[in-house]
């Protein structure tokens, strides 16, 4: 079998993912060549991603990569991948999710309860936005960018009284911030595939399919799969605040979704639940509902943004 080509991002919390696969791959006897890919989210560091693409510009030159033989397999937090693949790629295999949960990170202490009125709060995630004034109105979200140690240097710094990361990225990388709030699921509706990486090969590539298939967690592609097809389904860009979260209890999958607006006033919810062997259904019969109960006015007004 010939070494594979591994794509990823240069940050370390990419490299630490890709190392995991790597390392997983490896135990399985491939050869594996990690390469460094800077990708345009990287590039732009310090705007706005909904003002250029979205957490697509994560994406983007991984995938390109891919399509020019330049790697044979990309590996991606899930949750910055579009709903729709380019032609020719597939998303083949998804390693056991970490902890889907986000967290509070702050100074001194406590939950969001427990923030000064008028706090301020960091997050680059219009999702975390939403569900941080649709609790907390009097608070001052501000935009933060930058990678994970950037980001507690700026908390630590005292510009901003409290930020709201991925609680994966910090088990990741084998960080413990003192002051870490874990918000829960039920109350804080994390990002559809957060906690979960998607490895991605050419589909017309059997040998890398073959090799990546070792990975793959049947727990975890079947909520990767529903949550997904979820947003699939919205047909939701980078300008609409969405969440979503699938569970599998034996034979069932159960998935929670919202749409809300950025200001948070609006937010719709929903569940649905099926047969495990059917989690694609699952995730769109929860777009519809929510899409029928309103969800529809909220995405357009968030395309036209």
């Amino acid at each position: 079998m010939r070494a594979l080509r591994l794509g990823t991002r240069g940050s370390r919390l990419a490299v630490a993912q890709s190392g995991q696969v790597a390392d997983a791959l490896r135990a399985r006897g491939a050869e594996i060549e990690i390469v460094i890919i800077r990708t345009s989210g990287d590039r732009l560091a310090e705007v706005a991603l909904t003002d250029f693409g979205g957490k697509a510009l994560f994406v983007r030159e991984i995938e390109e990569a891919l399509l020019d033989h330049r790697v044979d397999v990309g590996v991606h937090s899930l949750k910055d991948m579009p709903a729709e693949l380019p032609d020719g790629l597939s998303l083949c295999a998804y390693p056991p999710r970490e902890d889907p949960r986000d967290v509070l990170l702050t100074r001194a202490g406590g939950g969001l309860g427990e923030l000064p009125r008028g706090a301020r709060v960091a997050t680059s995630s219009l999702r975390r936005r939403a569900l941080l004034l649709a609790k907390r109105p009097d608070l001052r979200i501000e935009p933060i960018r930058g990678n994970v140690d950037t980001r507690l240097r700026k908390l630590e710094e005292g510009l901003y009284d409290g930020l709201v990361m991925a609680r994966a990225g910090l088990e990741r990388l084998g960080l413990k911030p003192e002051y870490a709030h874990a918000l829960q699921v039920e109350e804080f509706l994390p990002a559809v595939g957060q906690g979960i990486l998607g490895v991605e090969a050419r589909a017309a590539d059997p040998e890398a399919l073959e090799a990546v298939r070792g990975v793959d967690h049947a727990g975890t592609r079947v909520q990767a799969l529903a949550e997904r097809a979820f947003l699939r389904r919205l047909g939701a860009g980078c300008h609409t605040p969405v969440a979503g979260h699938a569970r599998v209890e034996s034979d069932t999958i159960s998935l929670s979704g919202l749409v809300a607006s950025p200001d948070g006033r609006t937010v719709l919810t929903g569940e649905a639940s099926g047969p495990g062997s059917r989690p694609e259904a699952v995730g769109e019969r929860l777009a519809d509902d929510l899409l029928a109960r309103g969800a529809r006015a909220l995405l357009d007004a968030g395309g036209a943004a």
